[in-house]
């Protein structure tokens, strides 16, 4: 696995380290931008299934750091996915809902893709590199209980709002926030009956962020009064990189049941009750 310690792959341990186990690609070993390390590591390295989570996800960041952005995103996935390919071993390529242009919603597994920004656009080449030789799982907006090291979109609204700062949620696009949990689920299915082909796997709503801003509060009880409204175009005057619609669905996924955002709040609001347990 690479990206084993960030947002998803620590999860995705957490929750399968007794079902499966996992060798991670470590970024203080192997850079997966140099082509000689990665193809060392993935020869001594005896393994089943290669998940590829590790990449730059900036979307903001990537318009200025456009030649690192690449460099991870496109190079560090082919130097990976070609060494796993020369080794005969199976690849999944987590992929996400920014390949998208939010033109014609809702988006699914055999939706066109057309991304707009820069991060958006190494993502889609990333794909295009493992092409039909890979699964690409996409998934939205991810979320879950704690991770110190980085801030989802639910946990940044709820911790603002726990400070009792004012905020102002878009209210006429609509995102599809994605439970981890679920994710990590899903994958485990995924790599024990493994094809290769284009898995969404998303959260089962849309809400405008606004929405879900206040299904926020709500679930922790925090001051609804503190979200105000605004637009897309308001917000993103000067940044037009994301689609504005970024409804994604899935035709495929009859294999695990994907929370709605409220349900995803009330296992967190659970698991935040009680730390000890995964």
């Amino acid at each position: 696995m690479t990206g084993s310690t960030g947002l998803i792959g620590s999860r995705i341990q957490e929750l399968l380290y007794k079902d499966l186990s996992f060798i991670p690609l470590l970024q203080s070993h192997v850079d997966i931008t140099d082509n000689s390390s990665v193809k060392d590591f993935i020869v001594k390295n005896d393994f089943d299934i290669m998940l590829h989570l590790a990449g730059y996800t900036n979307v903001d960041l990537a318009e200025k750091e456009r030649d690192l952005c690449e460099k991870i995103n496109v190079t560090g996935t082919r130097n990976v996915f070609n060494a796993v390919k020369n080794k005969g071993k199976k690849f999944i390529y987590i992929s996400t809902d920014f390949v998208f242009d939010g033109k014609t919603p809702p988006f699914y597994e055999d939706s066109t893709p057309s991304p707009i920004g820069w991060y958006a656009k190494t993502k889609y080449k990333g794909e295009k590199v493992v092409g039909k030789d890979a699964m690409i799982v996409r998934i939205s907006y991810p979320y879950r209980a704690s991770f110190d090291q980085k801030k989802d979109l639910v946990r940044a609204i709820k911790s603002n709002l726990e400070e009792g700062k004012k905020l102002s949620m878009i209210s006429d696009t609509m995102i599809t926030p994605t439970f981890i949990d679920d994710v990590a689920h899903s994958l485990k299915y995924l790599v024990e009956h493994f094809s290769n082909e284009v898995f969404h796997i998303v959260g089962s709503e849309n809400h405008t962020p606004y929405e879900a801003a206040i299904k926020i509060a709500e679930v922790f009880k925090l001051d609804k009064s503190l979200i105000g409204k605004t637009t897309f175009d308001e917000f993103y005057k000067d940044n037009k990189i994301r689609s504005k619609q970024s409804i994604i669905k899935s035709k495929k996924n009859n294999f695990w049941k994907m929370k709605s955002l409220e349900e995803g709040l009330n296992e967190i609001k659970k698991q935040l009750a009680q730390p000890h347990q995964t």
